[in-house]
């Protein structure tokens, strides 16, 4: 089997991962988190967080030959469960119909102490 380690050209490049893993069928994207270009977390609350982490992920899911189209499972971790229905809010206006299985959880702690991170899997 094939494996494929992508990064995205409009994404920082940190290297203790890579942004998205393709295998036959499959492109497993790294989380992201509401950073800018720079690695620097941009301002907003949690609509923009979240709009921040979709926009990462497009990017990525576009360096790695797919769409939100295609996308199967998306998992997201917030730092607090009450950020929930603004998270909401922004992820239906951003997601296309049908939208994708998806979890979400509170998670302890995240990278820069942001309060949301956003990982997803897609077909390719």
């Amino acid at each position: 089997m094939s494996v494929q380690k992508i990064n995205s050209p409009n994404r920082p490049v940190k290297p203790m991962y890579s942004h998205a893993v393709k295998i036959p069928g499959l492109i497993f994207c790294s989380g992201q988190t509401p950073v800018d270009s720079d690695g620097k977390v941009v301002p907003g609350d949690i609509k923009a967080h979240t709009a921040q982490c979709l926009s990462n992920l497009t990017n990525v899911l576009e360096a790695a030959g797919s769409s939100w189209d295609k996308v199967v499972k998306v998992n997201i971790y917030l730092k607090s469960m009450g950020d929930f229905a603004a998270m909401n809010e922004e992820y239906v206006l951003r997601l296309p119909d049908p939208k994708p299985a998806r979890t979400c959880i509170q998670a302890g702690g995240l990278p820069m102490d942001v309060d949301i991170e956003i990982e997803a899997i897609a077909a390719v």
